[in-house]
C-alpha cells in the first residue's frame, strides 16, 4: 500500500537568515508605501492638467483615504519586523480589517466635508492608483519571488 511522504517539515533559520528577511521586509514595505504615494500623486498632477485643482484635491483625497491607513497598518508590520517572532497572522487580519474599516470611514469623511465641490471620478481614479501602487514595483523592479 502506497504511503505519501509527510510534508511536515520544520524549516529552521540562522540568526543571520532571519535578520536578511526582515531587512527585506522593512525595504518592501516601505517601497510599497513609496510606490503608492508616487502614483497618487501622479494622478492628482494629472487631474490638475486636465480638470483643475479641484479635480487633483478630489483626486488627492482619494488616494489619501487608502494611503494613510495602509501606511500606519505598514508602520506596524515594520516594527513588528523588530520583535522576536513577527507579527502574528490574527494581528495581520485584524490590521487588514481595521485598514479597509477606515478607508471607507475616511472616504464617507470626503463625501461629507466634500459635498458637492467633489469630483468623484478624480476620488476613484486617486483610490484606484494608490490601490494598485504595487505594480509600479513590478513594472519597475520585476517580480523578486525567485
Amino acid at each position: 500500500m502506497y504511503e505519501p511522504e509527510s510534508t511536515d517539515k520544520t524549516i529552521v533559520l540562522t540568526e543571520v537568515e532571519r535578520r536578511q528577511i526582515d531587512i527585506r521586509a522593512r525595504r518592501d514595505l516601505l517601497e510599497v508605501v513609496v510606490a503608492q504615494l508616487s502614483l497618487g500623486l501622479l494622478v492628482a498632477a494629472l487631474c490638475w492638467a486636465v480638470a483643475g485643482w479641484l479635480a487633483a484635491a478630489s483626486s488627492l483625497a482619494g488616494s489619501a483615504a487608502y494611503l494613510l491607513p495602509n501606511a500606519v497598518f505598514a508602520l506596524r508590520l515594520w516594527a513588528s519586523t523588530y520583535r522576536p517572532g513577527g507579527a502574528s497572522p490574527e494581528l495581520f487580519f485584524i490590521g487588514e480589517f481595521l485598514k479597509v474599516g477606515v478607508a471607507i470611514a475616511l472616504l464617507w469623511l470626503i463625501a461629507k466635508v466634500g459635498g458637492d465641490q467633489v469630483q468623484w471620478l478624480a476620488v476613484l481614479a486617486g483610490l484606484v492608483a494608490t490601490l494598485k501602487g504595487y505594480v509600479v514595483l513590478i513594472v519597475f523592479k520585476g517580480s523578486r519571488a525567485k
